[in-house]
């Protein structure tokens, strides 16, 4: 399968099945265009606006980067999926629900203010130390592990979450271990302590700011209905450069509020963040901030403003990162990982303040999902098999789609809400991520001239 696209004036063709991308000139890419479907003498006939010993000579090279495994291979994935279906997985990734509670009163929380459909709890050190235990037993010969502390907002409990790492570290020695500890935060109750905390013990933190002081106030206020960009921003900025080189994101969820999100994404890296990710709410049509598909022709336009932007700012030496443009070309996940995603339910549970496990976040609080808790452990392996079955080769819409291998899927949580099924897909962020693929290639194609 080979996908062709024109995009801030370079031809761009990706070989789906190979991940080659070349940038080509206009003959080769109508060449391209007609390959598959017609003899040389018929190609010839149809770009006879071309010089026809021009057109041969590029025919020739199509044939040669086919023989060469670069254009026009074969999918090899299809047999290997069963494969994937088959192999031995192990837990190898925990997002700990420290707390479900939360000081904003954000209008897009699919955690309903953290509650997630239940009481407003804490996660006591005795949960937690639980579940690390609980990650260890079924993370087999795995030595690195992932925890991420999440809500609500983790830091309601941070002395717990001192304590959950402090007895990680006990951990790892014993047990050839090697823990990654990461947070998400709405940045409220930083201080001084927290980020030398922070600082010295998570490998990644996520700092959740929307963009402009207008957007981000509109959608993230607190309780009592005011603004809290006033509060969070000088803490953000302060904590972003005492990072020291460690990875953090300045983390935005645009809406049909902000549907120029170019303009958040450029104010937050005007403000001195180098990391930054922005998202696309998803929610129900009749939320008034809900995304639509009228909105899609303007979104992709911010997508190509904002690519375009990237680029002149990183030959300017300016530059920074938007994680949905981070595509490498040369490794990238391994094929499991392509082809079955995020291992949410598999290799990726998350844990509520009482210890139940759930496939995800998102899923906490659907009853139906419920898998387990920390003491007793999996209890519903047929609901994990379900997971695992999960592939790109098992949804209908993703099978000839050219993004298939980058997005691996698509959230499942995304699929249940809109489906009712973990083997379909969001519609409309499906067309964004494949917006947001061709730009990212694209971007690659600029900076390698």
């Amino acid at each position: 399968m080979v996908h062709q696209y024109k995009n801030n004036g370079y031809n761009m063709v990706l070989d789906v099945c190979s991940g080659s991308v070349h940038v080509v000139d206009d003959l080769s890419y109508d060449v391209i265009a007609l390959f598959e479907d017609n003899s040389e003498d018929e190609i010839v006939k149809k770009l006879s606006k071309y010089d026809e010993k021009e057109v041969r000579e590029v025919i020739e090279e199509v044939k040669e980067l086919k023989e060469e495994g670069m254009l026009f291979t074969e999918d090899i994935y299809k047999d290997y999926i069963f494969d994937v279906k088959k192999r031995s997985t192990v837990v190898k990734a925990l997002c700990l629900h420290i707390a479900h509670d939360c000081n904003l009163a954000c209008k897009y929380c699919f955690a309903e203010e953290g509650e997630y459909k239940g009481d407003r709890s804490l996660m006591s050190s005795e949960v937690g130390k639980k579940a690390l235990d609980f990650l260890v037993e079924n993370s087999g010969n795995r030595v690195n592990l992932e925890v991420d502390f999440f809500g609500g907002e983790p830091l309601m409990n941070f002395d717990v979450v001192k304590e959950i790492v402090a007895y990680g570290r006990s951990l790892e020695k014993e047990h050839n271990k090697k823990f990654r500890f990461t947070l998400t935060t709405n940045g409220m109750l930083l201080n001084d302590e927290i980020m030398e905390f922070a600082n010295k013990e998570m490998s990644n933190v996520v700092l959740s700011i929307d963009g402009r002081k207008e957007i981000h106030d509109l959608m993230r206020p607190t309780p009592n209905g005011k603004g809290s960009y006033d509060i969070i921003l000088p803490k953000f900025q302060k904590f972003a450069k005492l990072r020291g080189g460690k990875s953090y994101y300045v983390r935005g969820t645009f809406t049909r509020n902000n549907l120029d999100f170019c303009e958040d994404v450029l104010h937050m890296a005007d403000l001195g963040f180098d990391e930054i990710s922005i998202e696309p709410v998803v929610a129900e049509e009749e939320a008034p901030y809900a995304i639509r598909e009228e909105d899609l022709p303007k979104i992709f336009e911010q997508y190509d403003l904002l690519a375009k932007e990237m680029i002149k700012r990183e030959k300017e030496g300016r530059g920074f990162t938007f994680f949905h443009y981070m595509i490498d070309l040369t490794g990238g996940p391994c094929v499991a990982k392509r082809l079955s995603g995020c291992g949410s339910g598999t290799e990726y549970l998350a844990v509520t303040p009482w210890g139940d496990l759930y496939p995800c976040h998102q899923f906490v609080g659907e009853d139906g999902f419920l898998l387990g808790n920390v003491f007793d452990g999996i209890q519903k392996q047929e609901l994990v098999n379900e997971f695992k079955g999960c592939n790109v080769y098992t949804k209908e819409k993703c099978k000839d789609c050219f993004a298939r291998f980058y997005c691996s899927g698509g959230c499942a949580a995304n699929s249940y809400k809109f489906h009712g099924t973990l083997n379909d897909a969001y519609d409309i962020g499906c067309e964004m991520e494949r917006k947001r693929v061709e730009c990212a290639l694209m971007i690659k194609a600029a900076l390698a001239e």
